[in-house]
Formats: structure tokens, C-alpha cells, sequence
């Protein structure tokens, strides 16, 4: 939907030539985005790369979003504070609906704690193009992966403003799947993704 900012600047989607249609016919599949959420060392980015694996595999047009590769460059000037993380999750959002303009199936893996930011994106790229996955992992099982040692920075006083201790972080209501991280595997994980995008008709 045009902006009021847009009207005002005298900004015009331009629509091209070829068609999304026409890109999804190109690519033999459609474009949609598959939305992981969860705790920080939950095991997002693990089946966020896993499944774009496996989908390469199957000739699909995929890119993988990560949480940490975004914020070094495309949201580098945003903080973590409740205000920056709704930006960060909207700029994204921009972002994954012109990859599934282009055909392509986006995956991303981002805490993406508020529920009202995530259903934004739904809103924006369409539920039928939008799937939900939360990757639920116990706090302490996620503590005690810790790969990056934030979890003990945050024990130290060194980290304010942390997901899931300090900030909060509200998990899906409805999601479209829940992978249990400190049951089952990345790979079976990812598995079950492309069987729930293969019943959608996505692949």
C-alpha cells in the first residue's frame, strides 16, 4: 500500500514487464518466505541453512536471511532497544517481500520477539506467502549451547536489553509449525519445513 511519506515525495510503484507469475513460472516454484523465530541459540540459523540446503537440491531459488548478517550492513545503524528491533524486523520485511516478488523463497532466522512485528510481515507478503516457524528450545537449553557467549555476558551485567530474560520475547500464538530444538534435529527440522511447503503447494 502506497505510504502518505510516498504520496507526498511523488513516489510511484512502478510495475514491470514480467509478471511475478512469470518468475515463479521461470523458476518452477512459487515465491513465499519461511519465518523462524526463536530464542537467541535456539537453532534458527542451523535449519534456516539445512533447509535452504535441501531445497537447493531440489532446484529451488532460495537466500537465507540471517539475523547477524543483516544487522552488518542493511540495519548496522539499529540498537536493540524495543523501538529498533520493530524497525530491523520491518526493513526486513521490505526486504523479503521484493525476494518473493522476484519468485524466490526467502528464509529467515530472527528472534523477532513481538508478535505484532511478524504479523506485519504476514499482512505485507500475504498469509498464503508467509510461514511462521517457531523454534522453541527451553532458555536454559539455549544457555548452555551459548555459541557466542552471550548468555554469559548477560549473567555478567555486560548485555542489557536480552531477549528472553531482560526484554521479552512472545512467542507464536498460531504458528504454522514448531520444531522443539532440544528434541529433535536440525535436519529432521528442516524436513518437516518442506513438507509443510509442499502441502501449501509453495514447491
Amino acid at each position: 500500500m502506497e505510504s502518505e511519506l510516498a504520496r507526498k515525495n511523488n513516489v510511484i510503484w512502478f510495475n514491470g514487464l514480467v509478471s511475478r507469475e512469470d518468475r515463479e513460472k521461470l523458476n518452477g516454484h512459487k515465491g513465499a518466505v519461511i519465518w523462524l523465530t526463536g530464542l537467541s541459540a535456539s537453532g534458527k540459523s542451523t535449519i534456516a541453512h539445512h533447509l535452504e540446503k535441501m531445497l537447493y537440491e531440489k532446484d529451488c531459488s532460495t537466500y537465507v536471511f540471517d539475523g547477524d548478517n543483516v544487522r552488518h550492513g542493511l540495519c548496522g545503524d539499529l540498537s536493540f532497544s524495543a523501538e529498533d528491533r520493530s524497525e530491523n524486523i520491518r526493513r526486513i520485511g521490505e526486504m523479503v517481500k521484493l525476494f518473493i516478488d522476484a519468485g524466490i523463497i526467502a528464509i529467515t532466522a530472527f528472534i523477532s520477539p513481538y508478535r505484532k512485528d511478524r504479523e506485519r510481515i504476514r499482512d505485507l507478503v500475504g498469509k498464503e506467502r508467509f510461514f511462521e516457524i517457531y523454534v522453541e528450545c527451553p532458555i536454559e537449553e539455549c544457555a548452555r549451547r551459548d555459541p557466542k557467549g552471550i548468555y554469559e555476558k548477560v549473567q555478567q551485567g555486560l548485555i542489557k536489553n536480552f531477549t528472553g530474560i531482560s526484554a521479552p520475547y512472545e512467542s507464536p500464538e498460531s504458528p504454522d509449525l514448531v520444531i522443539e530444538s532440544h528434541k529433535e534435529d536440525s535436519i529432521e527440522g528442516a524436513k518437516r519445513v518442506i513438507t509443510l511447503i509442499q502441502q501449501s503447494k509453495i514447491i
